[in-house]
């Protein structure tokens, strides 16, 4: 198998890059890591959320070239068909590219609330009203999910659902966001994966601070 190469920015910061990275991670494909710096135009626009057409995180494999965490989880699906990235049957494949979709167009309040930071911890952290609209909404998926396929994972098995929404959970620790203990329970499953550990690790060590997301009271 070709050596595949992913390009990521930082790793406090990028919600993008950290789904790209264990949607890699989950598929079992090896791959070096390229960081841009986060001074970067396109990691800039990526990390801040200020632009809807963007190269980060972008995986090559092959001399294919993929941009999108949504075209990522599918191009892992078809290299790797015994990862489970996707679900096998057809409904619960379904379902799974709806809530992954949902994850990559929407809650654009809760991403300018809270943004990604895993360096930080705002303990009572006061929420926007439209933030705890998407934090309800979120809420809800993850019971749908964990109730119709037994857990621990959204789809039973770990998928490209649990990458998807993995900086969600970042964010519920960060910003000690009240949850009710399923919710609470699978988001510690989440920031207790080794893959997440070992991501918050590196992400310790980064010495760059972005002044637009680091929140000020």
């Amino acid at each position: 198998m070709a050596n595949a190469v992913l390009t990521i920015s930082s790793k406090n910061y990028s919600s993008w890059s950290l789904r790209g990275w264990l949607l890699t991670k989950f598929s079992g494909l090896p791959f070096d890591e390229q960081l841009v710096p986060p001074g970067d135009a396109d990691a800039r626009a990526e990390i801040l959320l200020l632009s809807p057409s963007i190269l980060v995180p972008r995986l090559t494999h092959d001399e294919v070239s993929v941009w999108d965490t949504i075209a990522m989880a599918e191009y892992l699906n078809e290299v790797m068909p015994k990862s489970g990235l996707l679900p096998s049957g057809r409904a619960e494949r379904a379902h799974c590219r709806a809530i992954c979709g949902e994850m990559h167009s929407g809650f654009t309040s809760l991403r300018a609330a809270l943004p990604m930071n895993l360096k930080a911890h705002f303990p009572a952290f006061k929420l926007w009203s439209r933030a705890q609209a998407d934090i309800d909404r979120i809420i809800s998926i993850w019971h749908d999910c964990l109730t119709r396929y037994g857990g621990p994972f959204l789809f039973g098995e770990r998928s490209a659902a649990d990458a998807m929404y993995a900086p969600v959970a970042t964010r519920f620790a960060t910003y000690d966001v009240p949850l009710d203990p399923v919710s609470a329970s699978y988001r510690d499953l989440i920031m207790g994966l080794p893959e997440m550990q070992e991501w918050i690790a590196a992400a310790q060590e980064e010495p760059e601070d972005i002044d637009e997301l680091e929140v000020e009271f």
